[in-house]
């Protein structure tokens, strides 16, 4: 499966990502916003996660490559985990390579992403979670033009602290 946007493609995964997808997942700054880096373990359950992901509902987080196929990090819509705090629903997210930072990829690649599942897998919504002080996720949703959910804001233990997610939510008609 492949999806192509102005810049960047977004496919499938293949074996022969997950030593650049565990680069991604181990990078500090990459991961500040998540409790800190993964290591190779919990970098490869969440790589069998996104696999997965597509096999059994038809959309994943996808691999994201510059028009050079360099790999970028990743983008896309995910089934929730289970015994989410907000129940079974879908949700985007992005995490790109600190030297993709700044380019817009991470708009382009949700927006594409977004677009697919509206379209192909027929959601009627998707949800996107951040914390408050993730200023730069903030800032993509606010270029998808999600519209705010407060009352379904959440927190959930993570690491040794608690994680406060706000939420929002995209709609095909808001696209």
């Amino acid at each position: 499966m492949v999806i192509r946007s102005e810049r960047l493609t977004l496919r499938s995964w293949r074996e022969s990502d997950r030593a650049e997808f565990a680069a991604l997942n181990s990078a500090p700054e990459v991961m500040q916003d998540l409790a800190g880096p993964l290591d190779r373990a919990g970098s490869d359950a969440k790589f069998d996660r996104y696999v997965t992901a597509f096999e059994n509902y038809g959309f994943c987080r996808w691999a994201l490559e510059d028009p050079d196929g360099q790999f970028l990090g990743y983008a896309g819509v995910m089934p929730s985990r289970p015994h989410h705090p907000l129940g079974l629903h879908a949700d985007i997210g992005w995490r790109l390579k600190r030297a993709a930072w700044g380019r817009g990829y991470a708009t382009e690649a949700a927006s594409a992403s977004l677009r697919d599942v509206f379209a192909r897998v027929q959601l009627k919504e998707v949800l996107a979670y951040t914390s408050a002080d993730n200023l730069r996720s903030l800032a993509v949703i606010g270029r998808l033009n999600m519209q705010r959910a407060a009352t379904l804001d959440y927190s959930e233990p993570l690491g040794t602290g608690t994680w406060h997610g706000l939420v929002w939510i995209a709609r095909p008609e808001n696209g």
